[in-house]
């Protein structure tokens, strides 16, 4: 059970915090031919949730990517066009309200230009490449970048095909977001496992086998193919998902207020159908259809039998995959292929060894009321992570219907009703009469207990450390210094158009409970108070539903040495990249980076900022600045270490100068 709840906190944390200062990286190679000709290979490398555009595009679309070979003294020859990797065409109203299909390319793209030279003399050719990087929302400017291609270092064909397979695992960061995913995937699959809905069908399925295998090496071969029919249903369900949102068609979702909207609304419909108001099932003549195949025996017979357990037990497993699904799509790439793989591995292997020996079935508990204790449990952690979503739209919209106490007392509602349930205090339409609990239920529901209690200080202002990243900010609060605080100095706290200001503040500075660090949310109006008072700038570049932003916020700004620096040394300027009010009709102008679009929104304009002054996208993002808006000292972003963190606050105040 402890493994579940791994899963479902770390699901919740969509948030990116890589710097992307520049999101595509080119790499030169040779490739050598015959004496005279040479395969020149640009590799680029692009982050994830960037593309990079085709050499052919629509007109009035982006820029396309151009490559400019220096052959002005005639000493080399090119062989037809460079060539490019087949991509994908994607439809995008990125640059016109109509929209336009565009072929680009994600995570790599391999461009080769065949050349045959006419001086042999020729030990390097210099060329350039300009191009543009563009997310789903928004673009970084057109760049060019210098390439260099040295013949002496030129590779056979055989060798270079294995130095392009050696660098396709250099991504160490890649790789182990692949490796998290397949972990979850495979903990809510072992969660799927133990629901009422597939747990009784191992029993059903080792005496399928065992009655139809003639030989104990047939059995352990049906078994074998019968759990690869398993993984190779839930991953061509992966593998469907990815060609339809792509490789990173989801990657923004996490601050869309209709995403968020929509997927509290998903997981309530689950939550409530685990704790046993109605199932969700697919149509029984799918089921009926599919079992009558099964029938057939062989190869066919067993794959349906698989699928007969997909259908089956979707009323337990259709929540989980719904929700591991929209997570790994999120991540983007083959993220949903891995996800499905590691889900689909947790129930096939059981089912496969089972059947393979099937003397181990003495083993397993039977069958009872702790199967649906396990599915009650996985409604409550989906109810409560429900909650997470929509106060996320909440955050966004700044509308202050979801405060900071209001989603503390829910969660203390939803956590205290589960101990209450495990204790045996509450029952559900599915639970069986018990006389007494087990040891095992008894310890879960006292931890469970004690979260519950851990919580209930929050609603005095307590900053719940251990859950920082779930609750709304500190200062998102009904009591921003807690219940029943009464400042004791001059300043009076008034509420303005749902935002929490205060007197004797200098214009448009806000302060940010519970610890009163002076804050503006307007770049201008920051940087000349930052002047008048002789201070340097630091820009903190965030997002209401930035959850990597209030760990920082909650776990580092509230050192002591840390604070003293934001409180006395600094302006800090906070700009909230997903603030979705709209702009003022004179402030409304037309966008840099997507021409033909008007930035409307407040979070808009200062995430152009951050684009085409810093070229970065992600939040957190800080930012050190003296009054010529020069940086002091280069920017930096997700930095849990309070050590760390100081000391670069402390470089980069030394080198300003008034």
């Amino acid at each position: 059970m402890k493994k579940i709840c791994i899963f479902f906190v770390l699901l919740i944390n969509l948030s990116v915090t890589a710097q992307i200062f520049n999101p595509i990286q080119w790499k030169t190679k040779v490739e050598k031919i015959t004496d005279s000709k040479y395969k020149l290979i640009t590799e680029a490398t692009i982050k994830e949730s960037w593309s990079l555009y085709s050499q052919e595009v629509p007109k009035g679309g982006p820029i396309p990517t151009t490559f400019f070979y220096n052959d002005k003294e005639n000493k080399i020859k090119l062989i037809g066009k460079t060539e490019e990797p087949k991509g994908k065409i994607k439809f995008t109203k990125l640059f016109n309200d109509e929209g336009m299909s565009i072929k680009s390319f994600a995570y790599k793209a391999v461009f080769k230009q065949e050349i045959d030279l006419t001086d042999p003399t020729v030990k390097t050719i210099n060329a350039f490449v300009e191009f543009i990087a563009c997310t789903d929302e928004q673009c970084l400017p057109p760049k060019e970048i210098d390439l260099v291609f040295d013949l002496t270092k030129a590779i056979v064909k055989k060798q270079n095909i294995s130095e392009v397979n050696k660098s396709t695992n250099t991504n160490k960061k890649d790789k182990k977001g692949m490796i998290a995913i397949f972990f979850i995937a495979f903990l809510s699959g072992f969660a799927a496992l133990l629901t009422p809905c597939v747990f009784p069908m191992i029993p059903m399925t080792v005496s399928f086998f065992t009655k139809q295998s003639k030989s104990k090496a047939e059995g352990i071969r049906n078994a074998i193919i019968y759990g690869v029919s398993i993984i190779g249903i839930y991953v061509l369900l992966g593998s469907v998902v990815t060609g339809i949102f792509g490789a990173d068609a989801l990657n923004a979702l996490s601050t869309n207020v209709w995403f968020n909207v929509a997927f509290f609304l998903i997981l309530v419909i689950f939550a409530v159908s685990f704790l046993g108001a109605f199932e969700i099932t697919l149509p029984s003549s799918w089921a009926t259809k599919v079992d009558s195949q099964a029938d057939r025996g062989g190869l066919i017979g067993i794959f349906f039998m698989a699928l007969a357990l997909a259908i089956v037990s979707f009323s337990c497993t259709g929540p989980i995959v719904g929700t591991l699904l929209v997570e790994s799509a999120s991540k983007g790439g083959i993220a949903p292929i891995v996800g499905m793989l590691g889900f689909s591995s947790a129930i096939a292997i059981p089912f496969a060894l089972f059947a393979m020996f099937p003397g181990w079935l003495n083993s397993l508990p039977k069958s009872g009321g702790w199967l649906n204790t396990v599915k009650v449990v996985l409604g409550f952690l989906e109810l409560a992570l429900a909650f997470k979503f929509l106060s996320n739209a909440d955050l966004v919209l700044q509308l202050h219907l979801f405060e900071r106490e209001v989603f503390i007392a829910i969660w203390i509602a939803i956590f205290g009703a589960l101990a209450l349930y495990l204790l045996g205090k509450i029952k559900l339409p599915h639970d069986d009469s018990q006389t007494h609990i087990s040891v095992g239920r008894l310890f879960l529901a006292l931890i469970v207990g004690a979260f519950t209690i851990y919580m209930l200080p929050g609603l005095w202002g307590a900053p719940l450390n251990l859950i920082s990243a779930f609750p709304p900010p500190q200062h998102y609060s009904e009591s921003p210094y807690g219940v029943g605080f009464t400042k004791k100095n001059t300043q009076v706290v008034s509420v303005i158009n749902s935002e929490k200001t205060h007197t004797g503040l200098p214009e448009g500075a806000h302060l940010m409970p519970p610890h009163d660090i002076i804050s503006f949310h307007d770049y201008d109006k920051g940087l000349a108070y930052a002047k008048k008072v002789g201070k340097p700038v630091m820009i903190d570049f965030t997002g209401h539903a930035c959850v990597n932003c209030r760990k920082m916020e909650q776990n580092v700004w509230v050192k002591p040495n840390v604070l003293d620096v934001l409180k006395t040394k600094v302006v800090l300027i906070s700009l909230y990249v997903d603030d979705k009010r709209k702009l003022k009709d004179d402030e409304v102008v037309e966008s840099k980076l997507n021409l033909g679009k008007k930035l409307k929104y407040i979070g808009q304009k200062w995430s152009e900022l951050q684009t085409i002054k810093y070229k970065a996208n992600t939040q957190p993002f800080y930012v050190l600045m003296a009054h010529d808006e020069s940086n002091l000292i280069d920017p930096v972003s997700y930095t849990p270490d309070p050590a760390e963190y100081y000391n670069w606050l402390s470089e980069g105040i030394s080198n300003f100068k008034k």
